[in-house]
């Protein structure tokens, strides 16, 4: 089967000048690989679409939290049918069907013409779900949706999310506008201001503006969010931090800026009981209850079926295209990019 191999064994020693992913040439290759045979409790699928997340750039860089393989086909996402079990109850009735699926750890990833999957962690799809948003079922709105809870949790109306044009973020700020939270956006252009309000943002700020801290330290004083969802985490990440009132949570999920951050005032851990936490939907998805899984899964299922959630799409590739076309379609705003591994 074709499939975009990793070049490269383990984690990167060497920190590149820049995260941007303008040449795949150093790090995959378009290639052959057998196809992979699935074991008990795994089901082989036949990949229709393949996302590309942030996630997959830092890991075939090798700045993910989990080694690469030399050798294994990339690709964390995506959407296809099933079209062998390894054994099992749960993998002999997904036989047939679309799902949405990570590839297994250590398998060929969605990259590929055919990946493996646990059965268990694969999500059968209602047939209104369109492939675009099957394959991007899992990273992006399950982590919307799980994310969003907290803020929910918090019992607070208003939040703060950085990154605020992306897919994820445009997932929690509909979500917030259907249910009367008020989102606080940072984005990086100004043209990204109107779109997002539209969408359902109570404000939006631009973060490369000259007032920008000014401006984020007057809205946090009147509208007093202690939620900040983060997925740069860099020294600006840390001014909103320090910015935030007593009892605050900067809940990091991404690393979309290679600058380090410096905690500016530690004693707002001790005294201001603000906490510093990591989100990562495994854990997520290992941790919570499964009747609390499957409500999620099917919320998210529902509101792409209605048109309340969608996909915003940049471009579909060819997988024979990809090495050439993926970095400039990455480096096109506010859209999802797929790759269609049978064309």
């Amino acid at each position: 089967m074709k499939s975009l191999i990793l070049k490269n064994q383990g984690f990167a020693q060497e920190k590149p000048a820049s995260f941007v992913l303008s040449d795949l040439s150093p790090f995959v290759e378009y290639g052959d690989l057998p196809e992979p045979e699935p074991a008990e409790g795994q089901v082989k699928i036949k990949v229709t679409l393949a996302a590309v997340n942030p996630s997959d750039e830092m890991f075939i860089q090798g700045f993910y939290g989990l080694a690469r393989i030399k050798g294994n086909g990339a690709g964390f996402e995506g959407v296809g049918e099933v079209v062998e079990s390894g054994g099992g109850g749960i993998a002999d009735g997904l036989v047939g069907l679309r799902v949405a699926f990570v590839a297994s750890p250590k398998e060929p990833g969605t990259w590929s013409e055919f990946s493996l999957a646990d059965a268990a962690t694969c999500i059968p799809l209602i047939p209104e779900v369109k492939d675009e948003d099957g394959a991007a079922m899992i990273v992006n709105p399950l982590t919307a949706y799980a994310m969003f809870d907290i803020v929910k949790q918090q019992g607070e109306k208003s939040f703060i999310i950085s990154a605020g044009a992306s897919q994820l973020c445009k997932l929690m700020i509909a979500a917030a506008r259907e249910e009367g939270f008020m989102p606080i956006a940072l984005v990086r252009r100004d043209e990204q201001i109107a779109p997002l309000k539209k969408l359902g943002a109570a404000h939006v700020l631009n973060c490369t503006s000259e007032t920008f801290d000014t401006d984020m330290r007057a809205l946090v004083r009147s509208e007093k969010p202690r939620i900040f969802l983060d997925a740069v985490s860099n020294q600006q990440s840390a001014q909103v931090f320090d910015a935030m009132p007593n009892r605050s949570r900067w809940v990091i999920y991404g690393k979309l800026d290679e600058e380090l951050p410096t905690i500016l005032q530690p004693g707002q851990l001790i005294f201001q009981s603000k906490v510093i936490e990591g989100f990562w939907l495994t854990r997520w998805m290992t941790d919570t209850p499964l009747a609390d899984k499957m409500a999620a899964i099917q919320t998210v299922q529902k509101r792409f079926a209605s048109g309340e959630w969608q996909t915003d799409v940049t471009a579909v590739l060819p997988l024979s295209e990809a090495m050439e076309r993926l970095p400039e379609e990455l480096a096109k705003p506010d859209g999802k990019v797929f790759i269609q591994p049978g064309a």
